[in-house]
Order: structure tokens, then sequence, then C-alpha cells
């Protein structure tokens, strides 16, 4: 018998439908009777849409190529339900199964482990994609109030957040001596870690840390009836604030200057701005660096080609950095 093809060399649609199976034994475990499940989204992680014998949809996510614990992801689980409770910023509220779990651990033969699974109630609206300048304005206003609330949360036993203290945030480091780089590239990555390390050494030495969302950009943001809606917390960690604000300017930057300006203001009317405005452009370098070495680690079809063609755009980008001290996405100007 020839042997089955590896999960990570199956196509797209292959990989969905294996991991399909894997979040029909999830709502099982969470008691749901389901109707309808459909795929929404495969990518870092993989969501389905499931409508159920009794009614409303919700959105059950596969943890793929996460590098969430279970610890992790009951933190988050409850964290994002306290949200729920406790404040009028939009986010899908945890679903608990019926032994009171928000966190279940589903079978995987094809990969070779169990994978983790969650459920959430469903968020109405498209997905904001690129934010415009009111989209921007509130999501500092959500973003400064998660921050505000964070500090005042506290996590049941059992359930922690990883602390984003280093570029990576703790993931395995694939970039620096990257056989994938040239000699130049790996002199640009190298010279980037060791500036945007220091970053992360000074806000240890004088910010405050909270839980922190982590990936707030338009791909996890919905806007419904002129309302921002947050989620997919599966990043979450604990760090300084700038940190979040830092990672939402990444994805905003080169785009109208009213967005980026909008984020910061939005947060401003909210709360003051948090320490470590100075380290906001390595704070951005960081994020380049974590998005190309999550590349190299991916399991999900679609992205794995993606890894080499990336690694210039992000050789490109750090370098523009490191020689004019401000950090952009597109091409010099």
């Amino acid at each position: 018998m020839e042997p089955a093809t590896p999960y990570e060399d199956l196509d797209e649609a292959s990989q969905v439908e294996v991991l399909r199976r894997v979040a029909r034994g999830a709502a099982d475990a969470y008691g749901l009777a389901v109707h309808r499940l459909e795929p929404v989204l495969h990518g870092y992680n993989t969501t389905f849409r499931v409508d159920t014998v009794r009614g409303g949809p919700l959105a059950l996510r596969v943890n793929t190529n996460s590098k969430s614990t279970a610890e992790h992801v009951a933190a988050q689980q409850a964290w994002v339900h306290a949200i729920a409770r406790d404040t009028d910023v939009r986010v899908p509220d945890a679903v608990a199964a019926p032994d009171g779990r928000t966190v279940v651990v589903a079978p995987c033969p094809e990969m070779g482990r169990d994978l983790l699974c969650v459920v959430n109630t469903w968020l109405d609206g498209p997905d904001v994609e690129q934010c415009d300048p009111e989209q921007a304005h509130a999501l500092g206003r959500a973003m400064a109030s998660l921050h505000a609330h964070a500090r005042t949360v506290v996590l049941p036993e059992g359930a922690g957040l990883p602390a984003f203290d280093e570029p990576l945030f703790g993931d395995r480091n694939l970039l620096e001596g990257s056989l994938l780089l040239d000699d130049a590239g790996r002199e640009v990555v190298d010279a980037a870690f060791a500036r945007t390390r220091r970053a992360f050494a000074a806000l240890a030495a004088e910010a405050e840390v909270v839980p922190l969302h982590a990936d707030l950009h338009g791909a996890n943001l919905k806007w419904h009836e002129g309302r921002l809606a947050v989620f997919d917390f599966d990043d979450a960690g604990v760090g300084a604030p700038v940190l979040d604000l830092a990672i939402a300017t990444f994805y905003v930057r080169d785009s109208d200057p009213a967005v980026e300006r909008g984020l910061w203001e939005g947060y401003a009317e909210v709360a003051p701005l948090p320490i470590g405005e100075e380290h906001v452009e390595p704070l951005l370098a960081a994020r380049q660096l974590l998005l190309a070495n999550s590349l190299l680690t991916t399991t999900t079809a679609p992205w794995r080609g993606q890894a080499v063609e990336y690694l210039g755009t992000t050789v490109d980008r750090l370098q523009r950095w490191l020689t004019t001290g401000r950090f952009v996405l597109g091409p010099a100007v």
C-alpha cells in the first residue's frame, strides 16, 4: 500500500476535508447537533461555521499552526468571555462544552497529533480587511478599552498567557542563519534582530505588562451596522500595551495617513497613550520578523509557497528601516 500523503503536502481542499473531520469530532465534544459545517477560513488556523439543528450559527476554530497550549487557549477563552460580560467591546463569546470546558482536544491522524478546538458565538458583518479612518478610530478606542479591562481580569486556575518579551514571542527562530537567505540577507536579519531585541529589553525595564490581543488588524475585525467587533484571540499574550498599538499600526502603515492617525487618536480618547511610543518603529520591524518566521513553520498549503518570496520582501523592508529609521511596507520613495 502506498503511504498516505503527509498533511503538509496536501492541497488546500484536501487539508480542509481533513480538518472538517476534526471539526466534526470537536462539535460532538461540545454537544452540538450539527446541521451544516462549512469552512470560513483556512489560514494560520482553520475556522468553520457551524449551523446547528436548533438554530443560529457558531464559529468553530481548529488550531492547526497555533503555538498556543491548552493553558493558553483556556486563558484566551476566559478573557474573551470576561470582555463580553464586562465591557461594551463586541467580541465572540466563548461557548462551553456540557462539562464546562471551553477548549476541547480532537484527534487528527493525518497530522499525527491531537488538535485544540474552540467554539465561539457568531459575529455578523464582513471582515474589515483594510481599515478606513472611522474604523481605525474605533479600533483605537476598543484597544484602549481592552487594555483597561486587561488590568482587572483574573484568569482561572490552569489558564495562562505567554510572555511577549522578545521579537518572535517565543517561537522557534528559523530566520537567523536561514539557508534560504544569502549572506547579505542574513546580515540584514541579524542587525534587525539586534535592534528589535534592544527595544523589547527597554520596554521590559520601563513599561507595565497586561494581556494583549496582539493581532489587531482588519482580518480580525468585523464592521456591522456602524460598530466594530474584535475576534481571534489566538495570539493573545502578556506584554507592554504599546506593542498592541505597534502591531495594529503595521497593518495600516503606508495607507491613508488619516488611518494611522485615527488609530492613535481613538486610543487617546479613552486612555493616555502607553509608555514606549519611541520604540514603535523597531516594534513594527519585529512584526515583520515574526511574520516571516511564521511562514517558515506553517503547514497550510496556500502559505507554504509564499515563504521564499516573502523572505525577500522582509529583507527589503528591514534594510530600508535600518537605513532610514522608519519602517514602511511599500517601496522606498
